[in-house]
């Protein structure tokens, strides 16, 4: 074991952890971050997705020791307060979800996507998601609410 000093959502945090343990238990069981969700646990379906560096990553094959002294942005970091980011309002708004499990790894791979492209294309956005996995089959409502995120048009 060792100490981990993280930055998550802004706030730094000293963590008893090895180093090779993935980033999303760090989350889930150390800070109690319960937005990103296990799923497949080897990268694959994206309900981990988070944000590190501005750059979304599976936190679930991300080892915790690799990711100090770089910002990792969670779900729970995403709104201000009790108000909802455009992205999270885009997406109850497009009725983009279902079950609601990838909603917060198809959110913040959103979040990555817009950082990086204001304005992307349906295809962009239909390239940037397609490693995420929705279980209900949402996917053109949620083009849609990336675009309309993204301030598009809601018919992509």
């Amino acid at each position: 074991m060792g100490i981990l000093k993280l930055t998550v959502n802004g706030a730094e945090h000293h963590i008893d952890a090895e180093h090779t343990t993935p980033l999303l238990i760090v989350l889930r069981d150390h800070l109690h971050l319960t937005g990103a969700k296990y799923g497949c646990g080897e990268g694959q379906c994206g309900a981990c997705t988070v944000l590190l560096s501005g750059k979304q990553v599976r936190s679930c094959i991300t080892p915790a020791g690799e990711v100090a002294g770089r910002p990792v942005e969670t779900i729970e970091g995403l709104s201000q307060g009790a108000t909802l980011h455009r992205i999270q309002q885009a997406f109850i708004e497009a009725s983009a979800f279902q079950c609601g499990f990838c909603t917060p790894g198809m959110i913040m791979a959103t979040a990555g996507l817009l950082r990086e492209n204001a304005h992307p294309s349906g295809e962009e956005i239909r390239s940037a998601l397609d490693g995420n996995i929705c279980r209900c089959g949402t996917y053109s409502r949620i083009v849609k609410a990336v675009a309309k995120a993204a301030g598009g048009a809601e018919r992509v």
